[in-house]
Protein backbone atom coordinates (compact mmCIF):
# COMPACT_ATOMS: atom_id res chain seq x y z
CA UNK A 1 0.00 0.00 0.00
CA UNK A 2 1.32 2.89 -1.06
CA UNK A 3 -0.40 7.05 -0.67
CA UNK A 4 1.07 9.62 -3.09
CA UNK A 5 -0.09 13.21 -2.69
CA UNK A 6 -0.98 15.09 -5.95
CA UNK A 7 -2.64 18.25 -4.15
CA UNK A 8 -3.28 19.99 -0.83
CA UNK A 9 0.26 18.58 0.09
CA UNK A 10 2.05 22.24 0.09
CA UNK A 11 -1.12 24.21 0.86
CA UNK A 12 -4.55 24.17 1.68
CA UNK A 13 -6.39 23.32 -2.09
CA UNK A 14 -6.22 21.12 -4.96
CA UNK A 15 -6.97 18.36 -2.66
CA UNK A 16 -5.83 14.80 -4.72
CA UNK A 17 -4.53 11.70 -2.89
CA UNK A 18 -3.77 8.63 -4.56
CA UNK A 19 -4.06 5.07 -2.77
CA UNK A 20 -1.89 2.40 -4.59
CA UNK A 21 -3.28 -0.87 -3.20
CA UNK A 22 -1.50 -2.60 -4.89
CA UNK A 23 1.00 -2.39 -8.12
CA UNK A 24 -1.76 -2.70 -10.65
CA UNK A 25 -4.66 -1.22 -8.29
CA UNK A 26 -5.55 2.58 -7.40
CA UNK A 27 -7.89 4.75 -5.95
CA UNK A 28 -8.13 8.51 -6.30
CA UNK A 29 -9.66 10.70 -3.36
CA UNK A 30 -10.87 13.73 -4.67
CA UNK A 31 -9.62 15.53 -7.45
CA UNK A 32 -9.93 19.32 -6.49
CA UNK A 33 -8.51 23.05 -8.08
CA UNK A 34 -5.60 24.73 -6.71
CA UNK A 35 -6.76 28.30 -5.69
CA UNK A 36 -5.23 31.70 -4.76
CA UNK A 37 -1.27 31.98 -4.38
CA UNK A 38 -1.18 28.09 -5.34
CA UNK A 39 -2.43 28.44 -8.70
CA UNK A 40 0.75 29.60 -9.71
CA UNK A 41 3.09 27.67 -6.68
CA UNK A 42 6.01 26.07 -8.81
CA UNK A 43 4.04 26.30 -12.06
CA UNK A 44 2.45 28.49 -14.64
CA UNK A 45 -1.82 28.42 -13.90
CA UNK A 46 -2.58 26.67 -16.56
CA UNK A 47 -0.36 23.92 -15.73
CA UNK A 48 -1.89 23.47 -12.37
CA UNK A 49 -5.23 22.51 -13.95
CA UNK A 50 -3.96 19.76 -16.17
CA UNK A 51 -3.78 15.74 -14.28
CA UNK A 52 0.10 15.66 -14.39
CA UNK A 53 0.01 11.87 -12.92
CA UNK A 54 -0.32 8.25 -14.51
CA UNK A 55 -3.93 7.13 -14.17
CA UNK A 56 -3.06 4.07 -15.28
CA UNK A 57 -4.96 1.58 -12.55
CA UNK A 58 -7.11 4.24 -10.80
CA UNK A 59 -10.55 2.00 -10.12
CA UNK A 60 -12.23 4.75 -8.55
CA UNK A 61 -12.47 8.33 -7.60
CA UNK A 62 -13.77 9.02 -4.16
CA UNK A 63 -15.72 12.59 -3.98
CA UNK A 64 -15.06 13.48 0.12
CA UNK A 65 -17.16 16.66 -0.90
CA UNK A 66 -18.08 19.16 -3.53
CA UNK A 67 -15.98 21.96 -2.79
CA UNK A 68 -14.03 22.79 -5.57
CA UNK A 69 -10.90 22.31 -4.32
CA UNK A 70 -11.61 18.64 -4.25
CA UNK A 71 -13.17 18.35 -7.02
CA UNK A 72 -12.38 20.93 -9.50
CA UNK A 73 -10.35 18.94 -11.72
CA UNK A 74 -12.84 16.22 -12.39
CA UNK A 75 -12.97 17.42 -15.97
CA UNK A 76 -9.52 17.63 -16.33
CA UNK A 77 -9.41 14.07 -15.55
CA UNK A 78 -12.06 12.95 -17.62
CA UNK A 79 -10.25 14.46 -20.14
CA UNK A 80 -7.12 12.94 -19.14
CA UNK A 81 -8.78 9.52 -19.86
CA UNK A 82 -10.18 8.43 -16.48
CA UNK A 83 -12.86 5.84 -17.25
CA UNK A 84 -14.01 4.90 -14.00
CA UNK A 85 -16.65 5.73 -11.57
CA UNK A 86 -17.13 8.61 -9.26
CA UNK A 87 -17.76 7.60 -5.74
CA UNK A 88 -19.71 9.96 -3.03
CA UNK A 89 -22.34 10.17 -0.88
CA UNK A 90 -25.71 10.54 -1.42
CA UNK A 91 -26.46 14.28 -0.74
CA UNK A 92 -23.21 14.94 -2.81
CA UNK A 93 -24.57 13.30 -5.78
CA UNK A 94 -27.42 15.61 -5.91
CA UNK A 95 -24.84 18.67 -5.61
CA UNK A 96 -21.97 17.28 -7.83
CA UNK A 97 -23.60 18.00 -11.35
CA UNK A 98 -24.55 21.71 -10.07
CA UNK A 99 -20.22 22.60 -9.23
CA UNK A 100 -18.92 20.73 -12.36
CA UNK A 101 -21.90 22.63 -14.77
CA UNK A 102 -20.44 25.63 -13.12
CA UNK A 103 -16.78 25.00 -13.59
CA UNK A 104 -17.00 23.38 -16.72
CA UNK A 105 -18.70 26.25 -18.01
CA UNK A 106 -16.26 29.09 -16.71
CA UNK A 107 -13.19 26.69 -17.77
CA UNK A 108 -14.00 24.78 -20.84
CA UNK A 109 -17.35 26.19 -22.67
CA UNK A 110 -20.46 27.82 -22.56
CA UNK A 111 -21.68 25.93 -25.44
CA UNK A 112 -25.06 24.65 -24.24
CA UNK A 113 -25.08 21.57 -26.13
CA UNK A 114 -21.55 20.70 -24.81
CA UNK A 115 -22.62 21.52 -21.19
CA UNK A 116 -25.51 18.67 -21.47
CA UNK A 117 -23.24 16.16 -22.87
CA UNK A 118 -20.54 16.70 -20.33
CA UNK A 119 -23.27 16.63 -17.37
CA UNK A 120 -25.20 13.46 -18.94
CA UNK A 121 -21.34 12.03 -18.95
CA UNK A 122 -20.76 13.06 -15.09
CA UNK A 123 -24.28 11.33 -14.26
CA UNK A 124 -23.84 8.36 -15.56
CA UNK A 125 -20.51 8.08 -13.98
CA UNK A 126 -22.07 9.01 -10.21
CA UNK A 127 -22.37 6.19 -7.98
CA UNK A 128 -24.32 7.39 -4.61
CA UNK A 129 -23.24 6.03 -1.27
CA UNK A 130 -25.42 5.86 1.76
CA UNK A 131 -23.09 6.75 4.72
CA UNK A 132 -22.03 3.53 6.98
CA UNK A 133 -22.33 1.03 4.42
CA UNK A 134 -19.32 -1.19 2.88
CA UNK A 135 -18.89 -1.07 -0.62
CA UNK A 136 -17.42 -3.36 -2.83
CA UNK A 137 -14.38 -2.03 -4.85
CA UNK A 138 -12.22 -5.12 -6.15
CA UNK A 139 -12.11 -8.81 -4.97
CA UNK A 140 -9.50 -11.00 -6.35
CA UNK A 141 -7.53 -13.87 -4.82
CA UNK A 142 -4.56 -11.17 -4.79
CA UNK A 143 -7.01 -8.04 -3.53
CA UNK A 144 -9.61 -7.41 -1.61
CA UNK A 145 -10.23 -3.78 -1.41
CA UNK A 146 -14.21 -2.19 0.14
CA UNK A 147 -14.80 1.60 0.91
CA UNK A 148 -17.35 3.33 3.74
CA UNK A 149 -18.36 6.74 3.87
CA UNK A 150 -19.00 8.67 7.11
CA UNK A 151 -20.30 11.82 8.18
CA UNK A 152 -17.46 14.35 8.23
CA UNK A 153 -19.97 17.52 9.18
CA UNK A 154 -18.14 19.98 6.96
CA UNK A 155 -21.15 20.72 4.16
CA UNK A 156 -23.97 18.84 3.83
CA UNK A 157 -22.73 15.31 1.85
CA UNK A 158 -19.41 15.68 3.02
CA UNK A 159 -17.56 12.68 4.23
CA UNK A 160 -14.57 11.00 5.50
CA UNK A 161 -13.54 7.67 3.53
CA UNK A 162 -12.30 4.40 5.19
CA UNK A 163 -10.97 2.08 2.87
CA UNK A 164 -10.15 -1.70 4.28
CA UNK A 165 -7.74 -3.49 2.24
CA UNK A 166 -7.27 -7.28 2.65
CA UNK A 167 -4.26 -9.35 0.99
CA UNK A 168 -5.57 -12.84 1.31
CA UNK A 169 -2.50 -14.08 0.20
CA UNK A 170 -0.13 -12.53 2.64
CA UNK A 171 -2.69 -12.65 5.15
CA UNK A 172 -2.38 -9.01 5.60
CA UNK A 173 -5.06 -6.49 6.43
CA UNK A 174 -4.70 -2.49 6.31
CA UNK A 175 -7.50 0.29 6.81
CA UNK A 176 -6.47 3.71 4.93
CA UNK A 177 -8.78 6.84 6.23
CA UNK A 178 -9.07 10.22 4.30
CA UNK A 179 -10.66 12.70 6.42
CA UNK A 180 -11.54 14.95 3.36
CA UNK A 181 -12.63 18.02 5.29
CA UNK A 182 -13.56 17.70 8.63
CA UNK A 183 -16.21 19.96 9.87
CA UNK A 184 -16.66 21.78 13.39
CA UNK A 185 -19.09 20.84 16.13
CA UNK A 186 -22.33 22.33 16.46
CA UNK A 187 -22.48 23.00 12.86
CA UNK A 188 -26.32 24.54 11.73
CA UNK A 189 -27.91 21.54 9.80
CA UNK A 190 -25.58 19.33 9.69
CA UNK A 191 -25.88 15.95 11.84
CA UNK A 192 -22.78 15.49 14.02
CA UNK A 193 -19.65 13.16 12.67
CA UNK A 194 -18.83 10.26 15.13
CA UNK A 195 -15.38 9.07 15.30
CA UNK A 196 -14.00 5.86 13.72
CA UNK A 197 -13.04 3.03 15.35
CA UNK A 198 -9.56 3.39 14.17
CA UNK A 199 -6.63 3.11 10.99
CA UNK A 200 -3.72 1.85 10.28
CA UNK A 201 -2.43 5.41 8.39
CA UNK A 202 -4.78 8.68 8.49
CA UNK A 203 -4.37 11.48 5.78
CA UNK A 204 -5.68 14.22 8.18
CA UNK A 205 -6.44 18.17 7.06
CA UNK A 206 -5.02 20.59 9.18
CA UNK A 207 -6.43 23.77 7.59
CA UNK A 208 -6.75 25.19 11.80
CA UNK A 209 -4.05 23.19 13.08
CA UNK A 210 -3.18 26.11 15.07
CA UNK A 211 -5.60 27.91 15.97
CA UNK A 212 -9.07 26.71 17.69
CA UNK A 213 -12.25 28.53 16.97
CA UNK A 214 -14.59 30.63 18.43
CA UNK A 215 -17.32 28.65 20.75
CA UNK A 216 -19.72 28.16 17.98
CA UNK A 217 -22.37 28.00 20.53
CA UNK A 218 -21.36 31.97 20.65
CA UNK A 219 -21.33 32.83 16.71
CA UNK A 220 -24.48 34.03 16.87
CA UNK A 221 -24.59 36.41 18.88
CA UNK A 222 -21.73 37.73 17.49
CA UNK A 223 -22.76 37.75 13.74
CA UNK A 224 -26.07 39.42 15.86
CA UNK A 225 -23.91 42.07 16.85
CA UNK A 226 -21.99 43.05 13.84
CA UNK A 227 -25.34 43.51 11.92
CA UNK A 228 -26.53 45.75 14.84
CA UNK A 229 -23.57 47.49 14.28
CA UNK A 230 -24.73 48.46 10.75
CA UNK A 231 -28.08 49.62 11.67
CA UNK A 232 -26.59 51.92 13.63
CA UNK A 233 -24.30 53.33 11.37
CA UNK A 234 -26.80 53.46 8.58
CA UNK A 235 -24.82 50.85 6.70
CA UNK A 236 -24.25 47.40 4.99
CA UNK A 237 -23.06 44.28 6.16
CA UNK A 238 -20.88 42.19 3.22
CA UNK A 239 -20.52 38.92 3.62
CA UNK A 240 -18.60 37.14 1.06
CA UNK A 241 -19.58 33.96 1.10
CA UNK A 242 -18.68 30.50 -0.21
CA UNK A 243 -21.68 29.06 -2.57
CA UNK A 244 -21.95 25.42 -0.57
CA UNK A 245 -22.18 25.40 3.38
CA UNK A 246 -21.11 28.44 4.31
CA UNK A 247 -24.38 30.45 2.80
CA UNK A 248 -26.90 27.90 3.93
CA UNK A 249 -25.68 28.26 7.73
CA UNK A 250 -25.92 31.95 7.80
CA UNK A 251 -29.09 32.01 6.01
CA UNK A 252 -30.33 29.61 8.84
CA UNK A 253 -28.85 31.54 11.75
CA UNK A 254 -30.02 35.14 10.14
CA UNK A 255 -33.55 33.19 10.20
CA UNK A 256 -33.06 32.66 14.11
CA UNK A 257 -32.01 35.87 14.99
CA UNK A 258 -34.95 37.53 12.98
CA UNK A 259 -37.70 34.93 15.00
CA UNK A 260 -36.08 35.73 18.21
CA UNK A 261 -35.96 39.23 17.52
CA UNK A 262 -39.90 39.32 16.68
CA UNK A 263 -40.58 37.59 19.73
CA UNK A 264 -38.93 40.61 21.68
CA UNK A 265 -40.15 43.45 23.79
CA UNK A 266 -42.50 45.87 21.82
CA UNK A 267 -40.06 48.15 19.47
CA UNK A 268 -37.25 45.94 19.80
CA UNK A 269 -37.45 44.64 16.73
CA UNK A 270 -38.22 47.13 14.57
CA UNK A 271 -34.82 47.21 12.54
CA UNK A 272 -34.65 43.61 11.97
CA UNK A 273 -38.57 43.62 10.72
CA UNK A 274 -37.48 45.57 8.08
CA UNK A 275 -33.71 44.25 7.41
CA UNK A 276 -33.61 42.85 4.17
CA UNK A 277 -31.19 39.72 4.02
CA UNK A 278 -30.46 39.71 0.38
CA UNK A 279 -28.91 36.49 -1.39
CA UNK A 280 -26.52 37.72 -4.61
CA UNK A 281 -25.41 34.39 -6.06
CA UNK A 282 -27.11 32.74 -8.79
CA UNK A 283 -24.98 29.41 -7.84
CA UNK A 284 -25.48 29.86 -4.20
CA UNK A 285 -29.31 30.41 -5.10
CA UNK A 286 -28.98 26.86 -6.73
CA UNK A 287 -27.06 24.90 -3.75
CA UNK A 288 -29.88 26.51 -1.45
CA UNK A 289 -32.82 25.02 -3.13
CA UNK A 290 -31.10 21.72 -2.95
CA UNK A 291 -29.83 21.69 0.34
CA UNK A 292 -34.28 22.41 0.91
CA UNK A 293 -34.47 19.18 -0.91
CA UNK A 294 -31.94 17.28 0.89
CA UNK A 295 -34.01 17.99 4.91
CA UNK A 296 -33.88 14.32 5.19
CA UNK A 297 -30.33 14.82 6.01
CA UNK A 298 -30.57 17.75 8.38
CA UNK A 299 -30.15 17.58 12.07
CA UNK A 300 -32.84 17.43 14.77
CA UNK A 301 -32.55 21.19 15.51
CA UNK A 302 -33.31 22.27 12.08
CA UNK A 303 -36.11 18.96 11.80
CA UNK A 304 -38.14 20.67 14.66
CA UNK A 305 -37.86 24.10 13.46
CA UNK A 306 -39.84 22.88 10.40
CA UNK A 307 -42.37 21.06 12.20
CA UNK A 308 -43.40 24.36 13.96
CA UNK A 309 -43.70 26.04 10.50
CA UNK A 310 -40.45 27.76 10.22
CA UNK A 311 -38.72 27.90 7.11
CA UNK A 312 -34.81 28.19 7.94
CA UNK A 313 -33.67 29.07 4.83
CA UNK A 314 -36.72 30.30 2.66
CA UNK A 315 -38.35 33.47 5.58
CA UNK A 316 -39.92 36.15 4.39
CA UNK A 317 -36.86 38.93 4.53
CA UNK A 318 -35.16 36.74 2.54
CA UNK A 319 -34.22 38.73 -1.07
CA UNK A 320 -32.43 36.48 -3.77
CA UNK A 321 -31.08 38.37 -6.91
CA UNK A 322 -30.33 36.24 -10.21
CA UNK A 323 -29.93 37.97 -13.19
CA UNK A 324 -26.92 40.33 -13.06
CA UNK A 325 -29.13 43.46 -14.60
CA UNK A 326 -30.81 43.03 -10.94
CA UNK A 327 -27.10 42.49 -9.32
CA UNK A 328 -26.19 46.23 -10.72
CA UNK A 329 -29.37 47.80 -9.68
CA UNK A 330 -28.88 46.35 -6.46
CA UNK A 331 -25.12 47.50 -5.81
CA UNK A 332 -26.47 51.17 -6.86
CA UNK A 333 -29.28 50.95 -4.93
CA UNK A 334 -27.33 50.33 -1.80
CA UNK A 335 -24.70 52.62 -2.41
CA UNK A 336 -26.64 55.21 -2.96
CA UNK A 337 -29.88 54.83 -0.62
CA UNK A 338 -27.74 54.36 2.41
CA UNK A 339 -29.97 51.34 3.45
CA UNK A 340 -28.97 49.02 5.49
CA UNK A 341 -29.01 45.61 4.70
CA UNK A 342 -27.49 41.74 5.06
CA UNK A 343 -25.59 40.65 1.65
CA UNK A 344 -24.17 37.37 1.21
CA UNK A 345 -23.12 37.36 -2.41
CA UNK A 346 -20.67 34.71 -3.99
CA UNK A 347 -17.03 35.23 -4.20
CA UNK A 348 -15.67 33.44 -0.76
CA UNK A 349 -11.64 34.88 -1.14
CA UNK A 350 -13.36 38.10 -3.10
CA UNK A 351 -11.09 37.33 -6.10
CA UNK A 352 -14.07 36.39 -8.38
CA UNK A 353 -18.11 36.35 -8.33
CA UNK A 354 -20.99 39.42 -7.52
CA UNK A 355 -18.83 40.19 -4.03
CA UNK A 356 -16.08 42.06 -5.95
CA UNK A 357 -18.67 45.07 -7.19
CA UNK A 358 -20.24 45.46 -4.03
CA UNK A 359 -16.91 45.94 -2.41
CA UNK A 360 -15.75 47.79 -4.93
CA UNK A 361 -18.71 50.55 -4.31
CA UNK A 362 -18.41 50.18 -0.41
CA UNK A 363 -15.06 49.14 0.77
CA UNK A 364 -14.18 53.24 0.42
CA UNK A 365 -17.10 54.35 3.29
CA UNK A 366 -17.32 54.04 6.86
CA UNK A 367 -21.08 52.88 7.01
CA UNK A 368 -20.02 49.85 5.87
CA UNK A 369 -19.05 46.38 7.32
CA UNK A 370 -17.27 43.82 5.55
CA UNK A 371 -17.58 40.33 7.35
CA UNK A 372 -15.57 37.50 6.62
CA UNK A 373 -16.76 34.17 8.41
CA UNK A 374 -14.02 31.37 6.48
CA UNK A 375 -10.51 30.90 5.52
CA UNK A 376 -8.99 33.34 3.05
CA UNK A 377 -6.01 31.90 1.37
CA UNK A 378 -2.89 33.45 0.69
CA UNK A 379 -2.75 35.70 -2.29
CA UNK A 380 -6.05 36.34 -2.24
CA UNK A 381 -8.35 39.78 -2.16
CA UNK A 382 -10.09 38.72 1.03
CA UNK A 383 -6.84 37.90 2.92
CA UNK A 384 -5.39 41.31 1.66
CA UNK A 385 -8.80 42.96 2.81
CA UNK A 386 -8.64 40.76 6.53
CA UNK A 387 -5.17 41.44 6.63
CA UNK A 388 -4.63 45.01 5.67
CA UNK A 389 -8.40 46.63 6.12
CA UNK A 390 -8.27 47.31 10.13
CA UNK A 391 -4.73 49.08 9.65
CA UNK A 392 -6.25 51.20 7.02
CA UNK A 393 -4.91 49.98 4.25
CA UNK A 394 -6.04 49.17 0.52
CA UNK A 395 -6.48 46.48 -1.63
CA UNK A 396 -6.68 46.12 -5.27
CA UNK A 397 -9.76 44.70 -6.81
CA UNK A 398 -9.61 44.30 -11.20
CA UNK A 399 -6.46 46.50 -10.91
CA UNK A 400 -8.38 49.11 -9.48
CA UNK A 401 -6.46 50.22 -5.80
CA UNK A 402 -9.30 50.72 -3.30
CA UNK A 403 -8.59 51.97 0.04
CA UNK A 404 -10.16 50.10 2.63
CA UNK A 405 -12.66 52.57 5.02
CA UNK A 406 -15.44 50.18 5.65
CA UNK A 407 -15.16 48.54 9.29
CA UNK A 408 -13.82 44.74 8.87
CA UNK A 409 -14.62 41.77 10.88
CA UNK A 410 -14.22 38.61 10.88
CA UNK A 411 -15.81 35.40 13.14
CA UNK A 412 -13.77 32.45 13.83
CA UNK A 413 -17.03 30.05 14.85
CA UNK A 414 -18.14 30.35 11.51
CA UNK A 415 -15.46 28.03 9.60
CA UNK A 416 -16.90 24.75 8.38
CA UNK A 417 -13.58 23.15 9.19
CA UNK A 418 -12.21 21.43 12.48
CA UNK A 419 -10.04 23.39 14.53
CA UNK A 420 -6.82 22.41 16.40
CA UNK A 421 -8.83 20.84 19.28
CA UNK A 422 -11.44 19.29 16.87
CA UNK A 423 -8.62 17.08 14.84
CA UNK A 424 -7.06 15.90 17.51
CA UNK A 425 -10.10 14.38 19.38
CA UNK A 426 -10.80 12.97 15.58
CA UNK A 427 -7.60 10.74 16.54
CA UNK A 428 -7.89 10.64 20.14
CA UNK A 429 -11.24 9.48 20.12
CA UNK A 430 -10.23 6.60 18.22
CA UNK A 431 -9.93 2.92 20.25
CA UNK A 432 -7.70 1.99 17.61
CA UNK A 433 -5.28 4.76 17.18
CA UNK A 434 -3.50 5.18 13.68
CA UNK A 435 0.25 4.01 13.72
CA UNK A 436 0.55 6.59 10.88
CA UNK A 437 -1.32 10.03 10.47
CA UNK A 438 -0.23 12.16 7.13
CA UNK A 439 -1.07 16.09 7.57
CA UNK A 440 -2.07 17.36 4.54
CA UNK A 441 -4.31 20.57 3.71
CA UNK A 442 -2.65 22.88 5.73
CA UNK A 443 0.09 26.22 5.84
CA UNK A 444 3.54 24.40 7.13
CA UNK A 445 2.69 26.61 10.44
CA UNK A 446 -0.78 24.71 10.88
CA UNK A 447 0.54 21.51 9.81
CA UNK A 448 3.57 21.50 12.35
CA UNK A 449 1.30 22.80 15.39
CA UNK A 450 -0.66 20.19 14.88
CA UNK A 451 1.72 17.84 14.20
CA UNK A 452 2.90 18.96 17.60
CA UNK A 453 -0.70 18.74 19.36
CA UNK A 454 -0.70 14.69 18.05
CA UNK A 455 2.48 14.40 19.21
CA UNK A 456 1.47 15.27 22.63
CA UNK A 457 -1.20 13.09 22.97
CA UNK A 458 0.88 10.16 22.08
CA UNK A 459 3.30 10.83 24.49
CA UNK A 460 0.76 11.11 26.92
CA UNK A 461 -0.90 7.39 26.07
CA UNK A 462 2.67 6.23 25.83
CA UNK A 463 2.27 5.29 22.16
CA UNK A 464 4.26 5.72 19.57
CA UNK A 465 3.35 6.76 15.90
CA UNK A 466 4.72 8.23 12.48
CA UNK A 467 3.13 11.53 12.43
CA UNK A 468 4.86 13.34 9.58
CA UNK A 469 3.62 16.23 6.88
CA UNK A 470 4.78 15.03 3.19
Amino acid sequence: MEIIHHGARDGVTGSCHQLRMDDRHSLLIDCGLFQGAEVSAGAAGADRLQIDFDITGIRALIATHVHIDHVGRIPYLLAAGFKGPILCSEPSARLLPIVLEDAFKLGVSRDQHKVERYLALIRQRIIALPYSSWFSLHESPDLSARIRLQRAGHIIGSAYVEVDLHYPQRGERRRALFSGDLGAPYAPLLRAPKPPYGADVVVLESTYGDRNHDDRRLRRQRLQTVIEKALADQGSVLIPAFSIGRTQELLYELEDIIFRARRGRPGADAGWQALPIILDSPLASRFTEAYRELQPFWDAEAQQRLRKGRNPLAFEQLLTIDSHDDHTRMVRHLTQSGRPAVVIAGGGMCSGGRIVNYLKAMLGDPRHNVLFVGYQAKGTPGESIQRFGPRGGYVELDGERIDIRAGIESIGGYSAHADQRGLVNFITRMRHWPGEIRLVHGEASAKEQLRQALQSEYARKGTKASIHIP
